[in-house]
């Protein structure tokens, strides 16, 4: 398929309560604004992430090769609080390498070898989080705390290039809205890859008029699901590429069905794959009812194919959640000779759980979804 996903391979959440503290392998990741009972100043969260930056390119040197891309940052949520009205998350490339560490929240004694508000090393290693100003790759690097609440640290990212490009990017919540966090990350993920500035990875933020905000009423709280959860919910890189090619521009036209009143069937499907693999699905249709015709070939054993205009999905079939959604660009429906069919990577999808295949198109202006027990599973070993 044209959808390829990465996961980090670090990830930790700086507290400006607990300057010191570090998160690297606790399950939770937190985006914060809160006035707690026991201190008076508002006190402030937010995380970081990162993916191998030889995966990245990897995949855009021998996956995509060349096509029509695009990339999502996504993080799914946990828990979410306090957010009352139209609230903005902006997300930015951190300016520092940073050490994971091995710290949950609130660990007895607190976990300090790594990353946290003061430091993106460790306690005491008299490394600290940049502040403002340009550095030698002509980017300006910018970092956000409140002396009146909190010494300097929170981490340090680059806000824009010598050209005045803007690298933040923002994703706005309120009360009713989904809550998973899913922004555009191309821009910065161009830079990465051509070395315009390093691979330090994401940080995600409140914007700035919420963060160290005084006012009680403004206390958001959102926590999402990190790369040490035992959930299916792992932030992840989500790559998407057009793969398509079509036959159906050609002879082969003639044979698209055009009845609504059809069957079809999912081949070249052995029911397991392991993580690593790559399978060329199959998907058969033809008309229930044919035409009648006078011809010395059976019409069952001919070469059909739905419209251009089709598409595929991915479910879980435990949580019946689109792990792969349908996308008009990025998961048409290809065609050859042999009739039509996509490609999946497995890597994507989270092994020892089932998926099933659902595709939809449009026949005569009705929309068909065609679900009919297309299941597979991803296993670690076969």
């Amino acid at each position: 398929m044209a959808i390829y996903k990465l996961f980090p391979y670090k990830d930790a959440t700086l507290y400006s309560f607990y300057p010191d503290m570090n998160t690297g392998i606790d399950p939770i990741t937190t985006i914060s604004n809160l006035n707690f009972a026991v201190d008076s100043n508002p006190q402030v969260a937010r995380f970081l992430t990162e993916f191998v930056q030889s995966e990245i390119e990897d995949v855009i040197n021998n996956k995509i090769s060349g096509s029509q891309w695009d990339v999502d940052f996504k993080s799914f949520i946990a828990t979410a609080q306090g957010v009352v009205e139209a609230t903005d998350i902006s997300v930015h490339p951190v300016a520092q390498y940073w050490y994971n560490g091995t710290g949950t929240y609130l660990d007895q004694p607190l976990t300090t070898d790594g990353c946290a508000w003061y430091s993106p090393y460790f306690k005491n290693s008299g490394v600290l989080w940049s502040g403002s100003g340009t550095d030698n790759t002509n980017h300006y690097v910018t970092s956000s705390y409140n002396p009146n609440f909190v010494n300097a640290g929170g981490g340090a990212w680059y806000h824009s290039g010598s050209d005045g490009t803007l690298y933040a990017v923002t994703q706005s919540f309120d009360t009713r809205s989904t809550k998973d966090l899913k922004i555009n990350a191309k821009t910065i993920v161009e830079k990465w890859y051509s070395g315009s500035f390093e691979n330090n990875g994401f940080i995600t933020k409140w914007e700035n008029s919420v963060e160290f905000n005084t006012n009680a009423q403004i206390q958001p709280v959102m926590q999402f699901y990190s790369i040490d959860t035992n959930t299916i919910y792992p932030p992840q890189l989500e790559f998407k590429w057009r793969d398509y090619q079509s036959v159906l521009d050609g002879p082969a036209s003639s044979s698209i069905v055009n009845t609504t009143n059809l069957v079809s069937s999912l081949a070249e499907n052995p029911g397991y794959f392991t993580p690593r693999a790559i399978n060329r699905f199959r998907f058969n249709v033809a008309a229930k009812y044919p035409i009648r015709t006078f011809t010395t070939a059976s019409q069952f054993t001919g070469t059909n194919y739905l419209p251009t205009a089709s598409y595929y999905a991915i479910k879980d079939l435990d949580t019946n959640e689109f792990v792969v959604s349908y996308d008009t660009n990025y998961t048409q429906l290809s065609s050859d000779n042999e009739g039509n069919y996509f490609d999946v990577h497995m890597n994507g999808l989270e092994p020892e759980r089932y998926y099933k295949i659902c595709v939809k198109t449009n026949i005569k202006g009705s929309t068909l979804i065609l679900d009919d027990n297309y299941y597979f599973k991803v296993v670690n070993a076969l």
